[in-house]
């Protein structure tokens, strides 16, 4: 159950994430879902040593994890943009 959970949820952050860094129209329910799971690996690695919250790959289904885990999407989408276009947007 956990697993559908952490798919679901990783789905809806990536959705989010595409939103707030206008590349929705680019990315399907698959991208989305990689982009909100990758996007929390990112924020497990660079966010959680300076906040101290874990991300939602960590089992934390908490506000401030589902936060952290959006920020490591948008991190990781920006991230994508500037290699891809040669800027973040």
């Amino acid at each position: 159950m956990n697993f559908i959970l952490w798919l679901i949820i990783g789905g809806i952050l990536g959705w989010i994430a595409s939103l707030i860094m206008y590349t929705d129209a680019e990315q399907g329910l698959f991208r989305n879902i990689v982009v909100g799971i990758i996007g929390a690996m990112v924020a497990g690695f660079l966010l959680t040593p300076l906040l101290g919250i874990d991300t939602i790959n960590q089992n934390n289904l908490s506000l401030p994890g589902l936060f952290v885990s959006l920020l490591g999407s948008i991190i990781l989408l920006a991230i994508v943009n500037f290699f891809r276009r040669g800027t973040v947007r």
